[in-house]
């Protein structure tokens, strides 16, 4: 029998732009209608802060400023033999909050983005489920224990 695969590590966004949380889709192909913070895999020998602002912007085309970490999430899915650690961290755009109309994600993953405020998040199916708390609240911060990944 194998030994289990290591977590993957991840870096997320948590963009608030006046008043409003940029979320994009969590699966590639519209698999589900999850929606999430953008970010992704980290790449060895590279901070998390850099990894994030390069995910950001592949995956939106937006540039940002990497803040403070907020929050810290894990989900798993036994069947497939994944764990995944996500560090968010509070992030500021730099220059325009609208995504050119050329933008595609190279990796053709995210293919939906949206602004939502507070309320507007509680009818997005989102994870992780305390993403809304910390992003509308400056001061939070907040770890999410292992949770099963969600489709």
């Amino acid at each position: 029998m194998s030994s289990p695969r290591p977590p993957r590590i991840a870096a997320r966004a948590v963009i608030v732009h006046e008043g409003r949380l940029l979320l994009v889709n969590a699966f590639s192909g519209n698999r589900s209608p999850l929606m999430c913070a953008p970010g992704g895999g980290v790449e060895a020998h590279s901070s998390l802060p850099e990894n994030l602002a390069r995910e950001v912007h592949e995956e939106t085309g937006l540039r940002v400023t990497v803040g403070a970490p907020c929050l810290v999430n894990e989900f798993h899915d036994r069947n497939r033999d994944f764990h995944q650690v996500e560090v968010f961290f509070r992030c500021t755009l730099v220059g325009s909050a609208e995504t050119p109309d050329s933008w595609k994600d190279p990796e053709a993953v995210v293919t939906r983005r949206r602004w939502v405020t507070r309320a507007e998040l509680a009818d997005v199916p989102h994870k992780p489920s305390s993403l809304g708390a910390v992003a509308f609240d400056d001061d939070a911060i907040s770890y999410d224990s292992l949770e099963p990944l969600v489709l």
